[in-house]
């Protein structure tokens, strides 16, 4: 039921809502004197409407701009002090497992994975809020300059996670959601690798404004194609008559070296009935889409060299090949020619193919995405995620993207389908594909069946989706070569406040109190796995590689991938000790800084390590 307005017409938004009618390209969205954004009219615009000359204003280019968009620029660049927590209770097979869960907002997960995962993502794909209304979207804080951020580098995010729905009736309907794409979208194209592609699911509400602000960030010539798939089997109920029953999916590569892996050409109607030397071969056309009047030279008759019989080229349709290589074509056996009154056809050679592959087509199956509600239900035992995408329809584009090795990223993970195809394509071909999920902790309503199921946020529903996916897979491939070694773990990690303390002060807030803080700069409630995380962030270190413990004179020490690098955060570290860790010639190594029993074993680190292990670098925290 609605309410009553209580108030007199708004004759101002009623003169827009008219002009809307008549010039919808006059009105734009814009601030206002208080710096509202709202729904205006661009008056040079109208100006030129209704007048026969060209009217003065400010200067003309082609570009796509919104209030917000510089915003968008600073926050993609600003520094945050944050970090990533491991969570091994909400892991599966933490220590092994090449796959990473990332719980938090994905602006800060995209920033914090820039040093680790720089150009190294193969594929990457979205199933970004389509904008329709209803849909939540990020609301990011453009409060303050860059500089100011930076004086406050350690504090808390004190926004939290913030979702806000973006409803039509909003001023900055459409800035709202482009601002929050853009962003992420200018992180995202530095994991990508060079070779690597995006792809985008989006519904015609913005699938202009997302080509637009791709060709910003990827660059027009770096479009591949807008695929299209139908999303529904039956027609909706639509005011216009019209049914949208298709959506988008928009993909950009990252360099002009990039391209799709096409579809395997089906060689099942090449035979050898004839025991040919050259192998299996079949049936294709002699003739090109080219009149006489086009190609002359490919207008004139053939003849069969064992029957003498004639043939003649069809004047709208000529032979794909001139005289002197038709004949040579004849002699090698390579014409067909059939009884008086058919047509000559090309005997084509499997070893003629130049490729196993054929171009993969814009227009995806529409079968893929039908039925992924009811697959998911019957996973999860109930209706807990709404317009979940495919599996099917991912694994043909992770097919796409990517190859067997390569590191696939979807930092809108949604129920996670993205991780499920990974698994499901590594188990059918034996490919060892690692994924990346990244999802908010963003709450489910109580009104909903995922609530009741007794999950609270939708990442809860995105990592269960994953454990549970990975055991069917197993369980409908055993007995499968490999299948035991099927990957289908991964790493829980959160998004948090940095391990270090606050340590900006302005010279009026030190006292003497706080010189204790700065001794101890980590805080209380931080693990030692939580600081080996943040280094490995720090240096840019891969975090799915392996981890081991042990314990070194009493002190523990983890290592990650044998001896890539080597963390120890005890305190009363002493030099027989680091001569110890040494001799383990470790390439890199990592001490607390207040953790050295004395201020002389702090000193003679770096010199012990030049005299027993010169290639290890050294580092504190």
């Amino acid at each position: 039921m609605t309410k009553l307005k209580m108030h007199s017409p708004d004759l101002t938004q009623a003169n827009i809502d008219k002009l809307a009618e008549l010039f919808p390209n006059c009105v734009v969205e814009a601030a206002d004197a208080n710096g509202v954004v709202k729904r205006s009219i661009d008056f040079d615009q109208l100006r030129q409407e209704l007048t026969g000359s060209i009217v003065e204003g400010p200067q003309e280019r082609y570009q796509l701009n919104w209030p917000g968009k510089r915003e968008a620029l600073l926050t993609a660049n600003a520094p945050i002090a944050k970090t990533l927590r491991p969570c091994r209770e909400e892991s599966v097979d933490f220590d092994t497992t090449q796959n990473l869960f990332i719980e938090g907002d994905n602006l800060d997960a995209l920033k914090l994975l820039q040093e680790t995962y720089l150009n190294k993502v193969k594929m990457i794909y979205i199933d970004p809020p389509y904008n329709t209304g209803n849909d939540f979207i990020y609301e990011d804080d453009f409060a303050e300059t860059s500089e100011a951020y930076k004086l406050r580098s350690n504090q808390n995010d004190s926004a939290g996670n913030r979702l806000i729905a973006n409803t039509e009736a909003n001023g900055r309907f459409h800035s709202d959601w482009l601002t929050m794409m853009y962003s992420r979208l200018k992180l995202a194209k530095n994991l990508l690798h060079d070779e690597g592609v995006i792809f985008i699911s989006i519904d015609d509400g913005e699938v202009s404004n997302l080509r637009k602000i791709c060709d910003e960030i990827f660059g027009h010539e770096n479009f591949l194609a807008d695929f299209i798939w139908k999303k529904r089997t039956g027609s909706n109920d639509s005011q216009n008559m019209v049914s949208l029953d298709h959506d988008y999916v928009v993909a950009f590569c990252k360099t002009n070296a990039a391209k799709l892996n096409g579809v395997i050409k089906d060689s099942s109607n090449y035979k050898n009935p004839d025991s040919d030397p050259l192998g299996p071969w079949a049936r294709d056309n002699l003739t090109c889409n080219k009149t006489a009047s086009e190609r002359p030279n490919l207008f004139y008759p053939i003849v069969d060299p064992t029957t003498g019989i004639q043939y003649e080229c069809n004047p709208n349709r000529v032979w794909a090949y001139e005289r002197e290589r038709m004949a040579r074509n004849i002699a090698e056996g390579k014409v067909i020619f059939p009884k008086p009154g058919g047509t000559p056809m090309y005997k084509r050679h499997l070893s003629e193919l130049r490729s196993d592959r054929k171009p993969f087509s814009s227009i995806l199956d529409t079968t893929i995405n039908t039925v992924a509600t009811k697959d998911l239900r019957d996973l999860m035992g109930g209706q807990v995620f709404d317009y979940p995408k495919g599996v099917e329809l991912l694994k043909q584009l992770i097919d796409q993207g990517g190859s067997t090795d390569d590191i696939f990223l979807d930092f809108f993970a949604g129920s996670a389908t993205t991780a499920h195809a990974v698994m499901a394509l590594n188990a059918e071909d034996g490919g060892n594909r690692r994924f990346v999920m990244v999802q908010l902790p963003e709450l489910c309503e109580q009104a909903t069946e995922a609530y009741r199921a007794g999950y609270r946020s939708i990442s809860e529903v995105s990592k269960e989706r994953i454990r549970r996916a990975g055991k069917k897979i197993k369980q409908d491939n055993a007995g499968s070569p490999g299948i035991d070694k099927l990957d289908v773990g991964f790493r829980v990690l959160k998004v948090d406040s940095s391990n270090m303390k606050d340590v900006f002060y302005t010279p009026d807030a030190v006292s003497q109190d706080l010189l204790s803080d700065q001794v101890n700069n980590i805080r209380e409630d931080r693990s030692a796995e939580d600081l080996l995380f943040q280094v490995l962030l720090d240096w840019g270190v891969d975090l799915a590689l392996p981890i081991a413990k042990e314990t070194i004179a009493g002190k523990t020490v983890y290592f990650v991938d044998g001896n890539a690098l080597a963390a120890c955060f005890d305190e009363g570290v002493s030099e027989d000790f680091v001569k110890l860790l040494a001799k383990r010639e470790p390439l890199r190594v990592v001490f607390r800084d207040a953790g050295f029993a004395t201020d002389s074993v702090k000193i003679n680190v770096e010199q012990i390590f030049k005299l027993m292990s010169p290639g290890t670098e050294v580092k504190t925290i």
